[in-house]
C-alpha cells in the first residue's frame, strides 16, 4: 500500500468536504435568510424534562444574539457539558459526563476567546468554544478515518468514500452540538491509525485521552489485548523446533502479559482517576462551596444532589467498589440489561433500527467472507488455501478486530442502554459503520468511479479520484439501486432530521 501523502488528492477532498459540511450544518441551524427558514421557527421548541439550569449571570444583548444563532446546539446533554465547564461538578449526576471535553471548552473560552469577555458572558463563550472545537474535531476525525481506512482496508477509494460518508454521518448533529462525540471520535480514530502504523505508545496516549472524554473508551483496551495476543500466537507458529519454542514461551508470555497490563492500565487510568475525584468530592469531608441560590433552588426543585456540606454521604459511597458512573446510570437513567425493553419505547427502537440492521449486516458479511478467520480469531497464520481470500476492502482479514469491536458495542447498546443513542454511540466509536456503507455503495454503484459510464464494474483500488463520489451519488440518487438508495438515504435523512429535531429540543438519538 502506498503511504498516505500530504499531497494525497483524496485527503484534500476529505478535509474540504468535512469543512463544508460543518459550515453547512451551522448555516442550516442559524441562518434564516440563507436557508429560507430557521428550524427553530419552523418547529416550536419542545418543552422537555431535561437538565436546564438558569443562566447566571443574566445574559446581555450579545449573549441573546449568540443564543438565537447557536442555541439549538446547546440542548439535552450539551447543557451538562456547558454547566460543568462553567461551574464544575456541582451536582452528583454531572459525574456521568467525563471531564476532558468540559476542560477543553473552558480552556478555549478563557484563552482564545478571552478578548470577547466584555461582549459575551462565560456561558456564551463556552457555547462558541464548543461549536469551534467540534467543527475542528470533525474535520480532523474525517481525515483520521481516511488514513485509518487506507491502512486497514488497503484501498484508497473505499477509505475515501467512507470518510466522505462520515462527513454526512447520521450522528451529524452530535458532531456539531456541545457534545463530546467529535473529540472522542478524532482521538479514537487517530489512536487506531497509529496502532496500525506500529506506534503503540502514541496510540496508548490517544486511547487514554479518549477514555477521559467518554466512558466507552475503556472498550478500546481490547485493541491492544488482541494486537499483543495475535503477535504472540503467530510467533509460536514459526521458528525452529518445539523444544526451543517451549524454552522461550515463558519469557515471551511474561513480556506480552506485562505489555498488555501496562497499556490497558494506561487506557483505564483516566476513568479510575475521575471516579476517585468524584469519591473525594461527594464522599469526603463536607466542602463549603459558594453555590448560587438559584442553583441551590434547582437542586431542591428537581431532586439533584449537591456536594454535601454536612458530610452526608450518597448511598454509592458505602459500596465495596464506589463507582459513581455506574450508580448514576442505574439510579438516574435506569440503564441496565433489558430495562429499555418496554412497549412505550418502540419508537426509540425504530429510531435505532437502521444502525442496528447496518451493523448486523456488516458483521454477517464479514463472517461469511472469512469463516475460518473468525473461528480462529485471526490467530492462525495464513495458509495456502486462503490465498484467494480478499486482501483489500471491507472483507479483508485486517478488518476482523474492528468488526468484533463494533459488534460488541452494538450488542451492549441494544440490550443495556437507551437504544436511541446507538446511532451516535456507534457513529462516534467505530469506523465499521462507514467502511461497510462505502463497501455497499461501491459494490452496487460501480459506475461511481467511471467518467461518463453507467453502472460498469470498477474493481480497482487505485489512486486518482474521479469527480466527487458523494455529489455524484446525490445527483444520481433516483437511478441508483435500492440498496444504495437505502444506505445514502439513511445518512442524508438522519443528517437533516437530527439537526431539525435536536435543535428544537425534540427527542433524537
Amino acid at each position: 500500500m502506498e503511504p498516505v501523502s500530504r499531497q494525497d488528492p483524496y485527503l484534500r477532498a476529505v478535509v474540504h468536504t468535512a469543512a463544508c459540511c460543518r459550515a453547512l450544518t451551522l448555516l442550516l441551524q442559524a441562518s434564516s435568510w440563507c436557508c429560507g427558514a430557521v428550524f427553530d421557527l419552523l418547529i416550536p421548541d419542545h418543552t422537555a424534562d431535561a437538565f436546564s439550569p438558569p443562566r447566571l449571570p443574566e445574559p446581555g444583548a450579545c449573549d441573546l444574539l449568540l443564543e438565537w444563532l447557536l442555541g439549538g446546539l446547546a440542548h439535552w446533554d450539551a447543557e451538562h457539558f456547558l454547566f460543568i465547564a462553567q461551574w464544575g461538578y456541582l451536582y452528583e449526576h454531572n459525574c456521568a459526563f467525563f471531564p476532558l471535553y468540559p476542560l477543553s471548552l473552558r480552556a478555549v473560552a478563557d484563552g482564545a476567546l478571552w478578548p470577547l469577555q466584555q461582549l459575551l458572558r462565560l456561558r456564551s463563550r463556552l457555547l462558541l468554544s464548543a461549536v469551534l472545537l467540534n467543527s475542528l474535531f470533525s474535520v480532523l476525525a474525517a481525515a483520521a478515518l481516511y488514513k485509518l481506512g487506507c491502512a486497514v482496508l488497503r484501498c484508497h477509494k473505499t477509505a475515501f468514500l467512507a470518510a466522505l460518508l462520515f462527513c454526512i454521518s447520521p450522528a451529524n448533529v452530535f458532531m456539531t452540538a456541545a457534545y463530546s462525540e467529535s473529540m472522542f471520535t478524532v482521538l479514537t480514530f487517530s489512536a487506531m491509525w497509529h496502532l496500525e502504523k506500529g506506534q503503540s505508545w502514541l496510540s496508548v496516549l490517544l486511547f487514554s485521552l479518549a477514555t477521559g472524554v467518554r466512558a466507552n473508551g475503556l472498550v478500546n483496551a481490547g485493541f491492544f489485548l488482541y494486537s499483543r495476543s495475535k503477535s504472540f500466537a503467530l510467533q509460536l507458529q514459526v521458528g525452529s523446533g518445539w523444544v526451543r519454542k517451549l524454552s522461550l514461551l515463558q519469557r515471551q508470555l511474561l513480556g506480552v502479559a506485562s505489555s498488555v497490563l501496562l497499556t490497558c492500565a494506561g487506557i483505564c487510568l483516566p476513568f479510575a482517576l475521575f471516579q476517585y475525584y468524584a469519591y473525594v468530592r461527594f464522599c469526603g469531608p463536607g466542602l463549603e462551596l459558594a453555590v448560587p441560590e438559584l442553583l441551590q433552588q434547582l437542586a431542591v426543585d428537581k431532586g439533584y444532589r449537591l456536594v454535601p456540606p454536612n458530610g452526608v454521604k450518597p448511598p454509592w459511597c458505602s459500596q465495596r467498589l464506589p463507582v459513581v458512573y455506574s450508580y448514576i446510570q442505574d439510579v438516574y437513567w435506569n440503564v441496565g440489561f433489558l430495562r429499555y425493553f418496554e412497549l412505550r419505547q418502540i419508537p426509540n427502537f425504530l429510531l435505532a433500527l437502521p444502525v442496528t440492521l447496518l451493523g448486523s449486516w456488516a458483521t454477517w458479511t464479514f463472517t461469511v467472507a472469512n469463516p475460518r478467520h473468525c473461528l480462529t480469531l485471526g490467530l492462525e497464520r495464513r495458509k495456502k488455501e486462503q490465498v484467494g481470500k480478499p486482501r483489500f476492502g471491507f472483507c479483508c482479514p485486517a478488518v476482523f478486530v474492528y468488526v468484533v469491536h463494533a459488534t460488541a458495542l452494538l450488542v451492549l447498546g441494544f440490550f443495556c442502554m437507551h437504544v436511541q443513542v446507538l446511532t451516535r454511540f456507534l457513529g462516534s466509536s467505530s469506523p465499521v459503520l462507514y467502511w461497510f456503507s462505502a463497501h455497499l455503495l461501491r459494490r452496487h454503484e460501480g459506475w461511481l468511479w467511471k467518467e461518463g459510464a453507467d453502472r460498469q464494474s470498477s474493481g480497482s483500488c487505485g489512486k486518482g479520484p474521479t469527480g466527487h463520489p458523494l455529489l455524484r451519488l446525490l445527483l444520481n440518487y433516483r437511478s441508483m439501486t435500492p440498496v444504495a438508495q437505502c444506505v445514502l438515504g439513511y445518512f442524508v435523512s438522519y443528517w437533516l432530521l437530527g439537526l431539525v429535531l435536536h435543535c428544537n429540543c425534540l427527542p433524537w438519538t
